[in-house]
């Protein structure tokens, strides 16, 4: 059996282990990262060409400085690597008229991301319906709604972006084992990782598994944290007609649930697609038992449902489609914090569906709370699900 010592371990190699494991190497830290694949793989919840990518954030006000310190980042690798990370097409959040606007646990979505950006001075415009449709004529039967467009989001490419920071981890000494893992513990002043055939000991351990977290971690973990199935969809698109140049990433929430949604994004170069999502949390699965299949028959009620109303020259049927994984916290939120029984391990998970657009701000986090003592971010403490004495 292989044995490793490090300072710091990173498990898993996602969005936040791979923003994690760079941030730490280029500041000269002895770290190694490990995943059971080899990533950017399409096992977890980093996959699927793109994501979105808006700093407004309607989730809360302690999201938009991550959210700005990850296109800054993403900025500087594409510097440094050459690869096309963001693409700043304009992001359109939408709610059609007499609807709560839930989405990721908060109402009034659409005000809270003005809100957003007016406190952090995010360029932005407020508008209604008509005046979505006028500026992209894609939209349909938009009349009433209210809408916020931010101009510098859009969205990133997943698989490039982790890429490129393992890419420049290991240029700056980090090392990188494909392995998975059995367990982390605690014994004394270090951490003892168990992976397939090697035995990993380090000073500090970064875990960032996804859905395999509650698994790994156990309480409280195992009982804050669940997983649920999502599906991609890339639908035909009528020619020229969703181009960044010419339309947004988009979110639109259309009815009186929070599935009553969905979330859509420019074609890419040559692809002829469209590709659109929403979300559902009523049935939940585990990362290893979660079913992989999908059904083009899950594609034909979403534009049904969400699509074939509000959205012109896209085709009924999917041309392809793809599961992920959402890992979700009780409210929706983050999970950042030290792990409640082992003080040398800091545990980043849940993403609750709306992590990319932060993850490499939140990797600088974790390196400057190991390398400059920063505290982590209280927002996302586990100390916000202990029950308050009466």
């Amino acid at each position: 059996m292989s044995q490793y010592r490090t300072s710091v371990a990173v498990v898993g190699l996602g969005a936040m282990g791979a923003a994690a494991l760079f941030q730490l190497a280029r500041r000269g830290v002895d770290c190694l990262g490990v995943d059971r694949h080899a990533p950017p793989h399409d096992f977890g919840s980093s996959h699927g060409e793109t994501r979105i990518t808006r700093c407004a954030v309607g989730e809360g006000g302690h999201y938009a400085p991550l959210a700005l310190a990850s296109h800054r980042i993403w900025r500087d690798l594409e510097t440094a690597t050459g690869a096309s990370l963001l693409e700043q097409c304009g992001c359109l959040i939408m709610a059609s008229p007499g609807i709560a606007a839930d989405h990721h646990g908060k109402s009034d979505f659409v005000g809270r991301s003005a809100q957003s950006a007016r406190a952090f001075g995010i360029p932005h415009e407020t508008f209604g319906g008509e005046e979505a449709m006028r500026r992209f004529p894609q939209i349909r039967n938009a009349e009433g709604a209210h809408a916020i467009f931010e101009p510098g989001g859009g969205f990133v490419h997943p698989e490039r972006c982790i890429d490129a920071q393992l890419s420049e981890a290991r240029r700056a000494g980090a090392r990188i084992l494909q392995a998975g893992i059995a367990s982390v513990r605690q014994r004394g002043g270090l951490v003892r990782i168990v992976a397939d055939g090697a035995v990993i000991e380090a000073e500090r351990a970064i875990v960032a598994a996804g859905a395999w977290t509650a698994g790994l971690m156990g309480a409280p973990f195992d009982r804050l944290l669940t997983v649920s199935r999502q599906v991609l969809h890339w639908f035909p698109a009528e020619k020229g007609l969703y181009t960044p140049q010419r339309f947004p990433t988009i979110i639109w929430m259309h009815g009186a649930t929070e599935e009553d949604y969905f979330y859509a994004f420019p074609s890419l170069p040559g692809s002829g697609e469209l590709k659109a999502a929403t979300e559902q949390y009523g049935v939940t699965t585990t990362a290893d038992a979660m079913n992989r299949a999908t059904d083009p028959a899950e594609g034909a009620a979403l534009h049904r449902r969400s699509l074939a109303e509000r959205l012109t020259g896209i085709g009924p049927a999917p041309l392809r489609s793809a599961a992920c994984l959402y890992t979700v916290t009780p409210d929706s939120g983050f999970i950042i914090d030290r792990h409640p029984a082992m003080d040398r391990v800091t545990v980043v998970s849940a993403c609750s569906g709306h992590g990319f657009k932060h993850s490499a701000g939140i990797g600088e986090v974790l390196a400057r709370a190991h390398c400059d003592g920063e505290a982590l971010p209280p927002a996302f403490a586990l100390a916000r699900f202990t029950p308050r004495a009466p």
